[in-house]
C-alpha cells in the first residue's frame, strides 16, 4: 500500500472503514440482537474513537501544518478555528437543507412526503458518513499511510456499531433480516466518496491542508454532539454510554500514537 498514491489510499482506506458498517450490522442475520444497554455502550465507544481523531489525528496536525506556513501566533489558531466552525457549519448546513429521518427524532429537513421513509434513513445515514470518510482522506492525503491509517482504523471501528444500530432500527420498521443488512452496508459505501474528495483536495494544494484536516475534524464534532451523543443517553444508559466514550478515546489515542 505504501506504493499507492494518496488518492488512491484514501479512497480505499475509507473503503474498508465503511466496510465495517457490514460487519457491524451482521448479528441481525444470525437473529443474535445485543440489548439496548451494549447498543447504547458501543455507540459511546464509536463517539469516544471520533472525538478523539478529532484532536489528536486531524485538529493537532492542522496547527502543525499551519504553524510550518505561518510564525507562531494568532494566524495558525486562526486558520484551524475558523475550518473547525466551517466543518460544523457545513454538516448543520446538510442537516437542515437535505430531507432525512432520524430513528429517534422523526423527519427533519424539508417535507419530502413523496420520499419513501427507507430513503429519508439513507439521506440521514449519509449525512453521518460522509465526514467520516472525508476525515480518513484527509489523513491520507496529508500524510500518506503514516497520516491515514490510524484514522482508517478507529472510524472502521465505530463504523460497527453504527451499522448495527441501523440495521437493528430497520427490523424495528419492518423489514427483513436481509434487507436491514443490505440497506446498513450500503450506508458504509458512501465514505469512499469522501475519502477520495479529501485526500485529492489536501494532496493536490499544500496551503490547503491545515484547513481540509480542521474543516472534517469540526465535520466529525457536529456528528458525535448532535447525533451520537444524544442517542446514547436517550435509553437511560449514560453511564454505560459514557464508560464506552472513554474506552473509544484512549484506544484511539493509542492507535494514533502508535501508528502514527
Amino acid at each position: 500500500m505504501e506504493q499507492m498514491s494518496p488518492l488512491a489510499l484514501g479512497f480505499v482506506g475509507s473503503l474498508l472503514a465503511g466496510a465495517m458498517t457490514a460487519v457491524g450490522a451482521s448479528p441481525v442475520l444470525l437473529g443474535q440482537i445485543p440489548s439496548r444497554a451494549t447498543r447504547d455502550l458501543a455507540l459511546g465507544f464509536a463517539a469516544g474513537v471520533m472525538l478523539a481523531a478529532s484532536f489528536f489525528s486531524l485538529i493537532i496536525p492542522a496547527l502543525d501544518a499551519a504553524e510550518s506556513r505561518f510564525e507562531n501566533g494568532a494566524a495558525p489558531a486562526a486558520i484551524v478555528c475558523v475550518a473547525i466552525l466551517l466543518g460544523i457549519g457545513a454538516v448543520a448546513w446538510m442537516n437542515e437543507r437535505l430531507p432525512h429521518e432520524h430513528f429517534s427524532s422523526g423527519r427533519e429537513g424539508p417535507e419530502a412526503a413523496s420520499l419513501r421513509r427507507v430513503w429519508l434513513f439513507i439521506f440521514a445515514i449519509t449525512i453521518h458518513n460522509v465526514p467520516e470518510g472525508l476525515a480518513v482522506g484527509v489523513g491520507f492525503g496529508a500524510d500518506g499511510l503514516s497520516g491515514g491509517l490510524p484514522l482508517a482504523l478507529g472510524i472502521g471501528l465505530q463504523n460497527a456499531p453504527e451499522g448495527l444500530a441501523v440495521a437493528v432500527s430497520l427490523l424495528g420498521e419492518g423489514y427483513d433480516k436481509g434487507r436491514a443488512w443490505t440497506i446498513a452496508a450500503l450506508t458504509g459505501l458512501v465514505e469512499p466518496i469522501g475519502g477520495a474528495l479529501g485526500a485529492g483536495v489536501v494532496s493536490l494544494s499544500q496551503p490547503l491542508l491545515p484547513w481540509g484536516l480542521a474543516f472534517a475534524a469540526g465535520a466529525m464534532i457536529y456528528v458525535i454532539s448532535h447525533e451520537i451523543i444524544p442517542e446514547t443517553h436517550r435509553r437511560g444508559h449514560q453511564k454505560k454510554a459514557t464508560f464506552g466514550l472513554s474506552i473509544g478515546l484512549v484506544l484511539m489515542l493509542f492507535l494514533d500514537v502508535w501508528l502514527g
